[in-house]
């Protein structure tokens, strides 16, 4: 199967691209205040307040923003051995309902987020003392990154579906 065309050209390809790098920058950042909150553990002497929950909330905008890199350079986990035992139009039906069934759980993600994220921004984290609607607010942004290539993806599968036999 050819390689999908990559959405967005060129300028989607750098967002996305820098999204990735954003990702490792934070895995960096989570690696760094676990080491050292083992570190500080160990040595017993003192603590840092808060350096626990940096990790814990730096992961979930570590998942969001991976899942859209990953969902643009189309290396999300699929069952590619039964996907490629189909013809080559239900092979584009099965990613036509995968991604419109995707689309309608990011979008109810999204929508569910108008409620959550204010309600959040009321409660603040026990260490740091950060309002959790600065957590909360990885769904949201996440699932709209997520989104437009899902929706590119969606189109170039219904091509796929109707295009006529050669």
């Amino acid at each position: 199967m050819p390689a999908p065309t990559p959405p967005f050209g060129r300028w989607g390809t750098r967002v996305y691209d820098g999204l990735g790098h954003l990702g490792g920058l934070i895995l960096a950042v989570m690696t760094l205040a676990v080491f050292v909150q083992v570190v500080v553990r160990y040595a017993g002497r003192w603590t840092v307040t808060g350096l626990d929950e940096v990790a814990r909330y730096l992961f979930v905008w570590l998942v969001m923003i991976g899942a859209a890199a990953a969902m643009h350079r189309a290396e999300h986990t699929s069952l590619d051995y039964f996907r490629d035992r189909l013809p080559a139009r239900g092979r584009a039906l099965v990613r036509a309902v995968t991604h419109g069934a995707g689309l309608l759980l990011f979008l109810s993600l999204i929508k569910t987020s108008f409620v959550l994220v204010p309600n959040a921004q009321l409660q603040t984290s026990a260490g740091l003392e950060l309002p959790l609607g600065y957590v909360y607010a990885a769904v949201p942004v996440g699932s709209a990154l997520i989104l437009l290539p899902m929706a590119w993806n969606l189109a170039v599968a219904l091509r796929d579906l109707w295009r006529k036999p050669s």
